[in-house]
């Protein structure tokens, strides 16, 4: 059983020489398909009655700027240590990391889509902002959607077929969205 928590996070920039590099978060993990999640990165604790035996925060994170005049956009997908976390470490089960796991990639989907979307937005620098804004609240809802849906269907991840399924539906989305992965930092 588990929650998460999500997060989209904005940077509109408008000079001429900004660049799109996303500065995460201090302490925040890139997703990287080399760089799975280890119990060891939930650092955060439960609230007193929290139900749940997990909760993964993961983010969003997108900017946008001009540079000479040519609008620039990007993504990243981010978890947060310090606000996930696991009920009791020593009981964390490989089953429950692996559902973690895919919260965290669930969210690397959504980023990818996302830059997709700002890689064929062609707009006037001096209009890009409520193009950005809405891109980035549509994907930020239809992740949220995807997630809720993952926990129902799933019965977080007690449903062993459901999340097989799930885990392939990722796995494959991941890799037709491949030409959209960030490069390796």
């Amino acid at each position: 059983m588990r929650s998460y928590l999500l997060a989209l996070s904005l940077l509109l920039t408008l000079p001429a020489a900004a660049q799109t590099t996303l500065k995460l978060p201090p302490g925040s993990i890139r997703w990287s398909a080399d760089r799975p999640l280890v119990v060891a990165d939930f650092k955060g604790r439960p609230r007193p009655n929290e139900g749940h035996a997990a909760l993964t925060s993961a983010n969003i994170n997108s900017g946008a700027s001009c540079r000479n005049g040519i609008f620039m956009g990007t993504a990243r997908a981010s978890f947060d240590p310090g606000s996930s976390w696991v009920r009791e470490p020593a009981a964390m089960t490989p089953a429950l990391l692996h559902h973690e796991q895919l919260h965290f990639d669930l969210a690397e989907v959504y980023a990818r889509r996302l830059r997709q979307q700002l890689l064929a937005l062609h707009v006037a620098c001096d209009q890009m902002g409520p193009e950005f804004n809405r891109l980035s609240q549509a994907g930020y809802a239809a992740w949220q959607k995807a997630e809720d849906d993952y926990d129902r269907d799933t019965s977080h991840g007690l449903n062993k077929p459901r999340q097989a399924a799930w885990d392939a539906q990722v796995q494959q989305q991941l890799t037709e969205l491949a030409a959209f992965a960030e490069p390796e930092a």
